[in-house]
């Protein structure tokens, strides 16, 4: 009897004083209990820690690239792997006009094998147009292994053959490298050469697709090599060779082919350029293009 009187009581100096009545009430059995009332928030935090991992979250299976030991995987992988494919991309076949030579350029690479473990072939080189024959190419062969989603981890070896009026020099490379696709799209190969002789040189390349129309599209690209010796044979210099930079617009007729024109500006660098300037070269060239692009 003496309880409801009270919580009237509260009730209507809660009312009185423009307190809330439900916390009127609240204080007044929290007053009567002798206990303290807790914060709503205490105990809370607006994100989950490490250290406040629950149990569960802890035991929840990672993804893995091991289709064997799978327990969860991000997409299907135990469906991939279930044949042979190829694919050959000739990405530049191309005309280079510029003030010194003109060249015939090629740059080629096309893979076979399946979603895991693949065999990579890679060439470029040049032709030039006119005058005495002169040129050089060069031919790649690669064991490919998926790594990561997009990134192949590549190890093979590399012929370079170089021909001109008396004299075409040409040795061979072990090579490892990586082949894969960054963030933000770029698609990037950094490679790392060992000649025959103990020459170590370094290349990167990477390139940018940026799709105007579903058909017009440009392509961006950057290319750049560090040597640390000097082979003067092959007009390499100790330290970095040159930069090249290319932009070129392409309209694909088909996805498979399409051609394109564009620019290509390289500058040979420090050592490599002198050498240059000694054989009667351009160590600076810029080049309009005009080619071909198509993939099978």
């Amino acid at each position: 009897m003496k309880t409801p009187l009270i919580a009237s009581f509260t009730l209507i100096l809660g009312s009185v004083y423009g307190e809330d009545p439900s916390s009127a009430m609240l204080h007044h059995h929290a007053a009567e209990a002798n206990t303290t009332i807790p914060d709503a928030h205490e105990g809370h935090t607006s994100m989950a820690m490490p250290s406040q991992v629950s149990p569960d979250q802890e035991t929840l299976p990672q993804p893995t690239l091991d289709p064997e030991d799978a327990e969860y995987i991000p997409y299907d992988l135990k469906s991939m792997d279930a044949g042979l494919f190829g694919m050959l991309l000739v990405d530049q076949l191309e005309a280079r006009l510029n003030d010194s030579e003109d060249l015939l350029r090629w740059d080629i690479e096309g893979w076979y094998g399946g979603d895991f473990n693949r065999f990579w072939f890679k060439t470029e080189g040049d032709q030039s147009i006119q005058g005495p024959s002169a040129g050089y190419a060069e031919f790649q062969g690669y064991y490919g292994r998926l790594i990561a989603p997009f990134w192949d981890a590549q190890i093979g070896v590399r012929y370079d053959q170089l021909w001109e009026p008396g004299n075409d020099p040409s040795r061979f490379f072990a090579a490892i490298g990586l082949e894969g696709l960054s963030p933000y799209e770029y698609e990037v190969t950094p490679t790392l050469f060992i000649s025959e002789d103990g020459d170590f040189s370094a290349r990167l390349t990477a390139t940018k697709e940026l799709p105007i129309t579903q058909r017009l599209i440009a392509q961006g690209r950057f290319e750049t090599e560090i040597a640390a010796q000097s082979v003067p044979k092959f007009g390499v210099g100790e330290g970095f060779n040159y930069v090249e930079l290319g932009l070129r617009l392409r309209y694909e007729i088909r996805r498979e082919f399409a051609p394109y024109i564009g620019v290509n500006w390289e500058r040979q660098l420090g050592e490599t350029a002198n050498l240059s300037r000694q054989a009667g070269e351009d160590a600076d060239v810029l080049s309009f293009v005009a080619g071909v692009r198509l993939w099978f």
